[in-house]
């Protein structure tokens, strides 16, 4: 087995690395919220969701606060299984 079988494609660009590590720590991000703290653009950020939300890594929910509309992210238990994988394997990867 090489030592990179359990580095996953779907979290090896900074953008979605950044996501999915926000979104272990907290409950949700909107996507103001992911915006700022990765310094990423609208379509950046738009295509990196999309990407992690067709793996079913993360679940969108699209709302309303008042009368603004609000998109909210958070990671699914698939998500978090398999990003935690992707961590391991990075941690053991270093280590060699």
């Amino acid at each position: 087995m090489s030592i990179i079988n359990n580095i996953n494609k779907a979290f090896d660009h900074r953008i979605r690395l950044g996501i999915m590590s926000i979104l272990m720590v907290n409950d949700y991000a909107d996507f103001n919220m992911l915006k700022e703290l990765l310094g990423a653009t609208d379509g950046n950020l738009a295509s990196h969701t999309k990407a992690l939300e067709t793996g079913k890594y993360i679940k969108v929910e699209k709302q309303f606060i008042g009368r603004k509309p609000n998109t909210r992210y958070s990671a699914t238990k698939l998500g978090k299984l398999e990003f935690q994988k992707h961590i391991d394997a990075l941690e053991k990867l270093i280590r060699k």
